[in-house]
């Protein structure tokens, strides 16, 4: 039996004019109606004709489908994952209010939607504060002059996941398929020839766009997942920097170095999201059970490359494992870090001996598992690896490290790693802690400080194995 069923479009409608830098007074000319009429479609207050949509699809070349579906579905499935927050969990909202909230008052749902993610950012900052110990650091009450901690917090709120980024990614990944290579992407579409040169030729360089003479140079000793991922970067930034720069546009960075890094981290988020588009690669960890050796040759990527991807797949209604991810040397040095699993990282100071992430460098090209129990009773599955950069010729500087992919209890069941080794339990967990001036673990031989708040034992009496004693009080 036929419906009548309204298309509203409103929320994907005023991005679609967003991101192509658009007035509702030029999309209004574009497709011949007024701009109150563009007003009240991006407000929800009118339903999108089919008229207007075949309009919108020739005018701006688009896929009638991505405009064709339900309009407010991202948007409530993002305001669905945001009432998850335990916050909210004494508050019984049902998902047909959320529709409706998203479905009429889109604005408004915008509006929490930001105020939320102010409100994480402001949480991660006060937390960056509270471990330093100093949460008066300046007037502004902000750690303003740490641009990497600014950074981290703009993904962390963000659970380093960018819907956006993915969606455009995506379409610019379908372009680039219609050609034989990246390369030949490059030429028929910039008019640039990538060419593949020696590192005394790059003098220092792994890239370089050289507009005069309309080349793109790489470093040939790269391997070839590290070439095609600077082809892909190199057209992030070529072609999706207005969509970086909107995205971008929602932090407020108190310093240039901030921003700078976080621009890096998002060109970086959509050169992966070309190589490994959002739809295909949810698709495919699903059938790989998050094998990442396995995706990383599906894809043509590095272990790491593929590892760094599994912590984005949190698009609203398509959302797939939540992960952290972190990546040492050998010093202990956090080079990066990504939280979608809300594991309590240490912020400052080293983190915990007993994570085999530590102990990745002693076995090359292994991957070694691990459940981990943290003081509070949180358990987590983990898999580190140690990993390579650099090298590619004889003499040339390699960098070693080691990363690690984890997820909560409740999701370490549709990972292959824990179905692979039934003496590997959960029951079999190793006791860590976030760091050890915050790990209350007394007996722990390794710990290298004590925590704060108890009192250290004199030893003029009695030594204790563990390398500190502590008064009960």
């Amino acid at each position: 039996m036929p419906t009548d069923r309204r298309l509203y479009v409103g929320p994907a409608l005023r991005r679609l004019r967003r991101d192509r830098g658009l007035t509702q007074a030029d999309m209004a000319a574009d497709l011949e109606v007024s701009a109150s009429y563009i007003a009240l479609l991006e407000r929800n207050h009118r339903p999108l004709s089919a008229e207007i949509l075949l309009r919108l699809a020739q005018t701006y070349q688009l896929d009638m489908g991505l405009l064709a579906r339900d309009g407010g579905s991202d948007q409530a499935a993002r305001l669905h994952a945001v009432l998850k927050d335990p916050m909210f969990a004494d508050i019984d909202i049902t998902g047909l209010e959320t529709a409706d909230v998203t479905t009429n008052f889109p604005g408004v749902t915008e509006v929490l939607l930001r105020l939320y993610t102010a409100y994480r950012e402001e949480q991660l900052a006060l937390a960056d504060r509270g471990a330093e110990g100093r949460a008066a650091d300046d007037g502004a009450g902000r750690d303003s002059a740490d641009p990497v901690a600014e950074s981290r917090r703009f993904l962390a709120a963000r659970r380093n996941s960018f819907p956006s980024l993915d969606d455009a990614a995506e379409r610019l990944a379908q372009a680039v398929a219609e050609h034989d290579s990246l390369s030949a992407y490059f030429k028929d579409r910039h008019g640039l020839r990538v060419r593949r040169l020696p590192a005394t030729v790059m003098v220092g360089s792994v890239r370089r766009l050289d507009q005069h003479r309309r080349e793109l140079l790489l470093d040939d000793a790269l391997d070839s997942a590290s070439q095609n991922f600077q082809l892909a970067l190199q057209l992030a930034y070529l072609e999706l920097t207005p969509a970086i720069d909107a995205v971008l546009a929602e932090g407020d960075f108190a310093t240039e170095n901030g921003e700078r890094l976080t621009r890096r981290a998002l060109a970086s988020y959509v050169a992966a999201a070309v190589i490994m588009p959002y739809a295909a690669f949810a698709r495919a960890v699903e059938t790989r059970r998050y094998d990442v050796e396995a995706l990383a040759r599906q894809f043509g990527v590095s272990f790491e490359q593929a590892a760094h991807r599994l912590t984005t797949l949190q698009k609203p209604g398509q959302e797939r494992v939540p992960f952290f991810f972190i990546r040492v040397d050998a010093a202990g040095n956090v080079s990066k870090r990504l939280d979608g699993a809300n594991f309590p990282f240490a912020r400052h100071g080293g983190g915990c001996p007993l994570w085999s992430v530590h102990q990745a460098f002693r076995s090359p090209g292994q991957i070694l598992t691990q459940w981990l129990e943290l003081p509070d009773g949180q358990r987590f599955f983990s898999i580190a690896r140690a990993v390579t950069a650099g090298g590619g010729a004889f003499g040339a500087p390699r960098i070693d490290r080691a990363v690690a992919l984890g997820c909560a209890e409740e999701h370490a069941h549709r990972l292959i790693y824990t179905q692979t080794q039934p003496g590997l339990g959960v029951d079999t967990a190793t006791p860590i802690g976030v760091t050890c001036r915050l790990c209350h673990r007394t007996e722990c031989a390794a710990r290298s400080a004590p925590p704060i708040g108890r009192q250290i034992l004199a030893d003029d009496i009695r030594r204790p194995s563990a390398p500190f004693g502590f008064s009960d009080g």
